[in-house]
């Protein structure tokens, strides 16, 4: 599959971080012949956190994560490509149970402690057999880069993910550095798809899962490719506390915000390369709303303009059409007044007031719309609420894609 025409000229450098050791290996949950597991250990005393799916219908990977991130504790993790183990019943369920067991009597420590996610086509049960080879063999692999960690975990993506973030805790330097996976069947009202975030921070768990979400809530949350909701998306955060900082118990703690700050850039960076790499894109857009009733209300309109088949298609054709973009603000079911609304295409403001502005002229939008980078904006005019979302157009690259998944 070709490169994403929006993907970063390369994977970034990344520093390793204290109290984590990364391998892959082959399993061969797929005809493909390349590694498609991914393995973490973790120092004794890392603490975890997590945000999960909100699929009614979740894979047991997700299940067990839900389970055992409250115990504030990891020691392993195990990322299958290939196969989702979604919709699977008591044979997924097995899988997960025979991995789990098999990583916690090689690394001494509860299954509880050992975290899970697989990634791939629905409906077909892990193998077992393959499975634990797979862990026998990782458990036995050299150290892997970040890059071969995060090419590992790939389905449909061209391009490999990774981004690093620091912040200061006191007089103490801290290291965050992300890998995901993602691509299609991205809306995910939480994560997007594989996420994994590792930082020698010394923090509480409790913390950590607040950081998380709060970053989760700005970043992997405000993204969409398709619309859909996976049954696997998972985004885990581990803290090591090898970096030697006092560990921040509280958000009042000196050094907090500035880690606050410090993962939700690196979430937003993982989350935009996500959009730069959805199926078929050529385009990447960033659709910002204010002037709305609340921020929560802002994100709702947004994600409608972002979801919107039409709007997308049209960006794809180049097409300066703000009528669908009245559209989707129409169709979201937040307050809105057709009067008060102006929008804008780039620096171009194309109506206002409930009309096309005086003098419109479409070639400065068209302009626009022949780049890679798009940006819309909309102010409603009613309130304060601001939010800013991303998505990419809809390309006949898209339907290519999804018609062949399985092939």
């Amino acid at each position: 599959m070709d490169r994403s025409p929006l993907a970063p000229a390369s994977f970034p450098d990344l520093p390793p971080i204290a109290g984590v050791r990364i391998a892959v290996a082959r399993a061969g949950y797929k005809t493909w012949d390349r590694a498609d597991l991914t393995f973490a250990a973790f120092d004794e005393g890392t603490a975890v956190a997590g945000v999960t799916t909100k699929s009614r219908c979740p894979s047991p990977e997700v299940e067990w994560c839900r389970a055992a991130l409250p115990l504030g504790q990891a020691r392993a993790l195990v990322v299958n490509a290939g196969n989702s183990n979604a919709f699977t019943g008591n044979r997924g369920r097995a899988a997960v149970e025979a991995i789990t067991a098999r990583v916690a009597g090689a690394v001494r420590c509860k299954p509880s402690d050992i975290f899970v996610a697989s990634t791939g086509v629905i409906g077909v049960p892990l193998p077992i057999d393959k499975a634990e080879a797979g862990i026998d063999a990782v458990l036995q692999a050299p150290e892997a880069s970040w890059e071969e960690a995060a090419a590992t975990i790939m389905t449909t993506d061209t391009f490999a993910k990774g981004a690093r973030a620091s912040a200061m805790i006191g007089g103490t330097r801290v290291e965050l550095v992300g890998i995901i996976k993602g691509s299609g069947m991205i809306a995910p009202d939480m994560a997007t798809m594989l996420g994994f975030i590792f930082t020698d921070a010394a923090i509480a768990p409790g913390l950590l899962q607040a950081m998380l979400d709060s970053a989760n809530r700005q970043s992997f949350s405000c993204i969409t490719v398709d619309g859909d909701t996976s049954t696997s998306d998972t985004v885990l955060a581990f803290a090591t506390g090898k970096a030697g900082n006092p560990r921040l118990e509280s958000i009042d703690d000196a050094g907090a915000d500035a880690l606050q700050a410090a993962l939700t850039e690196l979430c937003l960076d993982l989350a935009q390369q996500v959009v730069r790499d959805g199926e078929g894109a050529s385009k990447f857009i960033a659709i910002t709303v204010e002037g709305a009733e609340s921020d929560a209300s802002a994100q709702r309109i947004g994600m409608s303009i972002a979801n919107s088949p039409l709007v997308k298609t049209a960006i794809a054709g180049e097409d300066a059409n703000w009528g669908r973009v009245v559209m989707a603000v129409g169709k979201a079911g937040e307050p809105a007044e057709r009067d008060r609304l102006s929008i804008r295409f780039g620096g171009t403001q194309v109506a206002s007031g409930g009309l096309a502005v005086e003098g419109y002229d479409e070639a400065p939008v068209a302009a626009h719309l022949k780049g890679k980078e798009i940006e819309i904006g909309v102010d409603l005019g009613l309130g304060d609420g601001r939010a800013t979302v991303w998505t990419c157009d809809l390309t006949h690259g898209y339907i290519s894609i999804n018609a062949d998944y399985r092939s």
